[in-house]
């Protein structure tokens, strides 16, 4: 995936807070229900459960274990001298997060708007270790998430070396577009109303149907990415490539309930802890989003056939 060069960023898409307080390793509260638990959150429920360290009721609160500081400001002075133009995003991580996110924005922006409604923006807030968000405190253990209180994507971006490292994970830039595209379709949700069907735990629960639809909105947007034009009238994206989808979905392989319970639990796959769908489920609905490009294919709730 590369970026149109003289294609422009708006860094004001992004939040930062690092560098600015918070703290560091297990710990934190943060209730995440509707789906702010998001497309990789599953993944510490599992290894802290076997831990002994963390119980959540259907997947949605990471709680009792301790806190983590406040007073994060924001700090987008560095972010908006680098992100200017697409050639930044080519050379600068950051950047390329930023174009990702206005990417991601843009494509919901205009298909809101076919659909005679207004798209409501939303930040991602960059963070080192801990975070203060309106659904509670959160550590970089909890993943990338979407906080449905304050409308905000979370996002410690040492998570995607986690991800290659703890998990073994393809890696590259796609996988962490797919991440965030997964997390602004909870956002999707939240605006739709759709998120509060999201509770429950087991194989056809409201929690999967809601992380299934958001995977299926990802694999939307990928299939816009390459043409959905920005303010300026271009689109960020100059393609998508074959690799960039099988990059996806090996990561949506490797974060299905049944094989982080196999893989990183006790090896037993306990189908009534479901939260998130089996590995082949969350591939299935990126690629039913990717390949037909239709939000409206993303009805998980209005099927029998989850996969």
């Amino acid at each position: 995936m590369r970026f149109d060069d003289d294609a422009g960023l708006d860094a004001s898409e992004v939040q930062d807070l690092r560098g600015s307080g918070g703290g560091g390793g297990i710990g934190g509260r943060v209730a995440l229900g509707g789906g702010g638990l998001g497309v990789v959150g599953v993944i510490i429920y599992f290894v802290l459960s076997q831990l002994g360290g963390v119980s959540v009721p259907g997947g949605s609160d990471l709680g009792g274990l301790g806190s983590v500081g406040s007073g994060q400001q924001v700090d987008n002075s560095k972010l908006d001298s680098e992100c200017k133009k697409g050639s930044d995003a080519n050379k600068n991580h950051d950047c390329a997060i930023v174009a990702i996110v206005n990417s991601i924005q843009d494509y919901w922006t205009q298909q809101f708007a076919r659909s005679g409604s207004t798209y409501e923006k939303a930040p991602t807030k960059f963070f080192n270790g801990g975070v203060r968000t309106g659904c509670g405190s959160a550590t970089s253990d909890t993943g990338p998430f979407y906080c449905p209180a304050d409308s905000d994507v979370y996002i410690d971006l040492t998570f995607f070396d986690e991800l290659k490292t703890r998990f073994g994970a393809q890696g590259g830039l796609f996988t962490e577009a797919y991440v965030l595209a997964h997390e602004y379709g909870h956002h999707v949700q939240n605006l739709l109303g759709t998120s509060r069907k999201g509770t429950g735990s087991g194989p056809t629960s409201g929690s999967v149907r809601l992380e299934l639809q958001a995977d299926c909105y990802a694999g939307v947007w990928a299939n816009h990415a390459s043409t959905t034009p920005t303010e300026s009238g271009k689109p960020l994206i100059t393609d998508v490539t074959q690799d960039d989808i099988a990059s996806a979905l090996d990561t949506a392989a490797r974060i299905g309930d049944d094989y982080i319970q196999e893989k990183l639990g006790g090896g037993q796959v306990d189908r009534s802890q479901f939260t998130h769908g089996t590995s082949a489920q969350r591939k299935k609905w990126f690629t039913t989003g990717f390949q037909t490009g239709e939000p409206a294919r993303c009805d998980t709730f209005g099927t029998n056939n989850l996969g």
